[in-house]
């Protein structure tokens, strides 16, 4: 089924690989339930949401499309859906937020079913989505800073240095200098090793407990959002359309991008083609609307999965295991809920997590202004204005802008200019 043998491997290389993959990336369920409760949901709503959404993405990626590319709820759409969608609108509800996950999951599925998802990814410029997903990365690592206290609030410059003397501020130094020379050192599931000593710290020095205990049977979470009907009625009486064009683009080009490059790494390009793209690019399509109904931010494919093939995954058997992995942490509830509780023990992944994805950064050609100020403006906007739509829109209209003032207009993809009026139009007319 696997085709285990025609890639090289063996399954219990597969095993281990599957093993090594959750592991690096096991912080999710931690670290999602600990950003979506500042929009509101239900820790327990959000945990089993995590964990559902993986289960799908990640079993069909295993099933259908036979790679070994796991799927979660994806980092800094979380943020976005967090403080850029529910934080910023007083009327809009984590609820009807979800209506329009909900929304831009079903337009994913379709868009993968047709060609013109890759005629969409083609007409972004790389300078573009480099400036996105550093920018994503430095809004990621703000929020572990503030979220700690490392830093804090200001009335003149905005933000300071936090109190260092805080307890929680210490164990959060002390958890990111543990987590960097564990990932320095190469070792495997470095972030979420990270977290486990950061705990024991917290334990030991009674900043954490665990009176629930930490094992209970899990539970269904509420269905938020099943009608596409009533959902599409949200996101027209919210004007949510920005929010959800937002998530579309950057899930498509995290995901692809995640693809590509893991598909690369692990041998299993054609040329410039991935085989069976469709059935691996539908994978977070359904998870991101399965994981909208039940109360989770859009999923994507994960780049810790790149652990998992340098430890010899090469097939859906890897991401079989990711996904037994996942049922399993459904058992652990309590355990999570405790260790979400304290930000110090999840901040350092998120800090962490975005320095790796600022080093986008380098692939931006900054010796042409046309091209860097709008990515640039991107990576400066989304921390300062705590929003990924608002960095998006900005590079969006400044990017032909620049390029029709220098005459090369006609460089600028059709499907570009529209993008520039409708971000115009979003940043005008529309909340954001």
């Amino acid at each position: 089924m696997f085709r285990i043998k025609e890639q090289g491997s063996t399954i219990k290389t597969e095993i281990m690989a599957g093993i090594t993959t959750f592991l690096t990336m096991a912080y999710i369920v931690v670290v999602n339930p600990i950003i979506l409760a500042d929009a509101g949901v239900p820790f327990d709503q959000v945990f089993m949401a995590t964990i559902i959404s993986a289960i799908i993405g990640t079993l069909w990626m295993a099933l259908m499309a036979n790679y070994p590319i796991a799927i979660a709820p994806g980092m800094g759409l979380n943020a976005y859906f967090t403080y850029s969608v529910v934080a910023a609108n007083e009327e809009i509800t984590y609820t009807v937020a979800f209506s329009a996950v909900f929304i831009a999951g079903i337009i994913f599925v379709i868009l993968s079913l047709t060609p013109f998802r890759e005629s969409l990814i083609k007409s972004i410029p790389d300078n573009l989505k480099h400036g996105i997903t550093a920018g994503i990365g430095l809004f990621i690592a703000f929020i572990g800073l503030r979220l700690t206290k490392i830093i804090e609030a200001d009335p003149v410059n905005l933000v300071k240095l936090g109190d260092l003397h805080n307890p929680s501020v210490i164990l959060a130094f002390v958890g990111l200098a543990i987590t960097l020379v564990l990932m320095v050192r190469r070792i495997h599931g470095a972030l979420f090793i990270g977290m486990i000593i950061t705990a024991i710290i917290a334990i030991v020095t009674d900043q954490l407990s665990f009176k629930e205990g930490f094992v209970a049977l899990p539970a269904l979470p509420e269905l938020l959002v099943w009608n596409p009907v009533t959902a599409l009625g949200d996101v027209i009486q919210y004007g949510l359309y920005a929010v959800v064009f937002s998530f579309l683009l950057v899930t498509i080009f995290d995901t692809t991008g995640t693809m590509v490059g893991v598909a690369q790494q692990a041998g299993l390009m054609k040329g410039n083609t991935l085989p069976r793209a469709r059935q691996a690019l539908l994978a977070d399509s359904i998870a991101t609307t399965a994981g909208a109904m039940f109360g989770t931010s859009p999923t994507s494919a994960y780049i810790e999965s790149s652990a998992g093939v340098a430890a010899g995954g090469r097939t859906g058997l890897t991401t079989l295991t990711v996904s037994i992995l996942f049922m399993l942490a459904a058992f652990f509830g309590p355990l999570v809920s405790a260790v979400s509780g304290l930000s110090a023990i999840t901040a350092p992944a998120l800090i962490i997590v975005g320095s790796l994805m600022i080093s986008s950064i380098a692939e931006i050609n900054w010796s042409e202004l046309d091209e860097a100020f709008p990515a640039f403006l991107i990576i400066l906007s989304m921390p300062l204005t705590s929003s990924i739509a608002t960095g998006i829109a900005l590079g969006f209209i400044s990017y032909p802008l620049l390029k029709v003032v220098k005459g090369k207009w006609k460089q600028v993809h059709p499907l570009l200019y529209i993008f520039a009026v409708l971000f115009l139009y979003q940043l005008v007319f529309l909340p954001h």
